[in-house]
């Protein structure tokens, strides 16, 4: 049972975040909600009287809506057409009907304006908008059907501090129309900053229940993890030995500019930049999936131009994604089949792919990451965010790796796999593995980093040769240089 018995409430005009670790039962409550799942005992109940949700439409029919953690959107269709997609105002039916288009453009830009979003035109595509303005626009999408409670699932996790300000000033203003914002998490300051209460469920049930004036970061750590909350980061590590990995002057218009850093073996290496400094496509760059154009790389002081993913793999370079959704997982396939997809003929028995020694590996990784899952077998996509995370880590955890570049490796993931994600990397490190953290998380970097290299518009413009904190890393991304 995923939920035993739990309670939520929201009232009108109230912000109330959702917060517990990676599978306590967040996503799971949401989905009912939301018509996505059917619960199996138990009542909704919206303005005193009872209601069933057994579908989405059940639930827009109701005004809840749901803005969820991966962008879901249609590029190459305007701005307008996706705040109206699938229902657009037309005339005539059938395969004669035509979109009315001054109407659609007027009804989004109302919308925007309504925001307080006056720079978005509503109809250029949507593709030619940052990540941050798209998420916007997803917002728009949700308020389009008059919109009475909002789910948002960790909508900033892709988001820079300036852009994270500007959503929580549209939320502000939604929360004076009457709008109540389900808000899931795992950043508490921001929560602290925007929420007016905090709802904690953990295994599955109720944990905790409180108002944001009359708590603390610590009570409300200590009741998601079920016990005191200790050190985020592990050591720092000092026995770093020779370089292992040299980047010279990297290059990959328009994105990567001029990049250089190093790494040596045993060490963790931060790149840290802001949303847009470039760090959204180093690392694929680095990984053969994208050709760089000009520069070097130095692999144990050999050159290194993998011209695909698989040469990368060939010579001992491992890739974790930042887009986990999209480019980390296979949702449907089954877990021991997402953890070896790298390395398939390695399990080959003949011909055939063995499935006993996939199990076997992943059974391993299962119990040495606790990693929670029903098993080798249950679909990837049924896992909470951490626990997702760690399998993508886990695929590359082989003996002849050598280089492993992780992009953004906690986003949306809870605080106790974040731990268990840092301790894993510090062990990997430990044990004589470089490993490349590209992340623009600031406290992450400082707190993990044994070095590390400041991005600003596809430059490398500070590398730091110990440990460093996070306002100076801060400093060094705006400009502000301070050693």
């Amino acid at each position: 049972m995923v939920l035993d018995n739990v309670d939520f409430e929201i009232n009108s005009s109230e912000i109330v975040a959702l917060l517990g670790a990676n599978g306590a039962g967040k996503s799971t409550l949401m989905k009912i909600m939301t018509g996505i799942y059917t619960k199996d005992f138990g009542m909704i109940e919206i303005d005193g009287k009872e209601v069933q949700i057994g579908s989405p439409s059940d639930a827009m029919v109701h005004g809840i809506r749901l803005v969820p953690q991966e962008l879901q959107i249609v590029p190459d269709l305007s701005v307008a057409e996706n705040i109206f997609i699938g229902a657009f105002p037309t005339s005539g039916s059938g395969p004669f009907a035509t979109v009315r288009k001054d109407e659609l453009n007027q009804k989004a830009t109302e919308i925007l304006q309504d925001l307080g979003i006056e720079k978005i035109n509503v109809r250029e595509k949507l593709s030619a908008y940052s990540i941050s303005e798209q998420r916007l626009v997803e917002i728009a999408r949700s308020l389009a059907g008059d919109a009475r409670i909002l789910v948002m699932d960790e909508p900033t996790a892709s988001l820079s501090e300036p852009e994270c300000k500007r959503l929580f000033e549209i939320l502000d203003r939604l929360k004076t129309k009457g709008v109540s914002i389900i808000f899931i998490s795992h950043f508490l300051d921001e929560v602290f900053e925007i929420c007016d209460r905090i709802e904690v469920l953990r295994d599955g049930k109720n944990a905790g229940s409180f108002s944001v004036d009359e708590t603390d970061h610590h009570t409300v750590l200590t009741s998601m993890l079920g016990r005191e909350p200790s050190d985020l980061y592990p050591e720092h590590s000092n026995a770093a030995l020779e370089d292992i990995f040299v980047v010279n002057g990297a290059r990959k218009l328009p994105n990567i500019q001029d990049v250089s850093f190093k790494v040596r073996q045993g060490e963790i290496h931060g790149v840290f930049g802001l949303i847009g400094s470039g760090i959204e496509h180093l690392g694929k760059m680095l990984f053969g999936g994208t050709h760089m154009e000009q520069g070097e790389v130095l692999l144990d002081g050999e050159k290194f131009d993998p011209q695909s993913p698989n040469d990368s793999i060939e010579y001992g370079v491992g890739f974790v994604s930042g887009e986990r959704k999209s480019e980390g997982i296979v949702p449907d396939l089954p877990l021991q089949d997402n953890l070896t997809l790298p390395y398939l003929k390695r399990h080959k028995s003949g011909l055939e792919v063995s499935t006993r020694s996939q199990s076997n590996l992943a059974k391993k990784w299962i119990d040495t990451l606790g990693i929670v899952t029903s098993g080798p077998q249950q679909p990837i996509g049924g896992l909470s965010g951490g626990n997702q995370q760690k399998v993508c880590i886990a695929r590359w955890l082989v003996n002849d790796l050598r280089v492993l570049i992780l992009e953004e490796p906690t986003r949306g993931v809870d605080l106790g796999a974040r731990k268990d994600i840092y301790a894993q990397l510090r062990k990997l490190s430990n044990s004589g593995l470089a490993v490349v953290v590209i992340s623009s998380d600031a406290e992450e970097i400082a707190g993990l980093a044994d070095t590390s290299t400041v991005l600003i518009d596809g430059k490398s413009v500070e590398y730091f040769d110990t440990p460093i904190e996070a306002p100076i890393l801060m400093k060094s991304a705006m400009r502000e240089i301070a050693v």
